[in-house]
């Protein structure tokens, strides 16, 4: 089951600072996740299709 970013509260980000992550790599983090989730989406709203070779890794 997928949460989505509404879901993500303080115990979330307390759970990430328990496995030693600062704020600012959390921050960091989040920033990355959501550019490759927004640019995810657009390539597929505009039918990118992947390279070859990731087809093939991925057993497709």
């Amino acid at each position: 089951m997928t949460r989505g970013p509404a879901a993500v509260a303080a115990p979330d980000v307390e759970a990430l600072r328990a496995q030693g992550l600062s704020d600012e790599a959390i921050h960091d983090a989040t920033q990355v996740i959501a550019f490759f989730n927004y640019i995810n989406r657009i390539a597929e709203a505009v039918g990118i299709e992947g390279e070859p070779e990731w087809e093939d890794r991925a057993g497709r």
